[in-house]
């Protein structure tokens, strides 16, 4: 076997959008509001091996935009990226496709969820920046507290 095949391999083979959904429900009446809506978003990421060294990693981001208790509009989009990930340490693979994956197809959303925000007539929302490292540090957290509940609930034999 040659040096060649143990050498790790990373490349993004597609960039795409997954998902994307749009709400207006209290259109054309929302329109006619003077006040700013609130926003909220949340955002939520994932993978999944899709053949050997083959994943899919995807972004989930929901915007919700509410003026008092009436929803202005809500956005739901999925960015994907199909990624070979090859001869990475078995250590180093989960963080690939929860940071670095992430990382690569977030931009694209930001693009995509801005793009479908103004073409449905509101003023663009640009979503921030995020961290995926501390995000990925944060999901690990709560598994492992939610883990350590689980655990260490009593349990009642009847």
């Amino acid at each position: 076997m040659s040096d060649e095949n143990l050498q790790p391999v990373f490349q993004i083979q597609r960039v795409y959008l997954k998902d994307l959904s749009l709400e207006q429900p209290n259109s054309p009446a929302i329109f006619l509001e003077q006040e700013a809506p609130g926003i909220e978003v949340s955002v939520d990421v994932g993978s999944e091996k899709l053949a050997d060294g083959i994943y899919e990693a995807t972004v989930t981001v929901t915007v919700t935009a509410k003026i008092g208790e009436k929803v202005a509009f809500l956005v739901e989009g999925k960015q994907a990226g199909i990624f070979e990930a090859r001869n990475i340490p078995e250590d180093q693979l989960d963080p690939l496709l929860g940071i670095g994956c992430p990382n690569i197809v977030y931009p694209y959303l930001r693009s995509n969820v801005a793009d479908a925000i103004t073409r449905a007539g509101f003023p663009p929302i640009h979503l921030s920046e995020i961290n995926f490292e501390a995000f990925y540090a944060q999901r690990l957290t709560l598994a492992a507290e939610q883990a350590n509940a689980t655990t260490e609930a009593p349990t009642t034999i009847q």
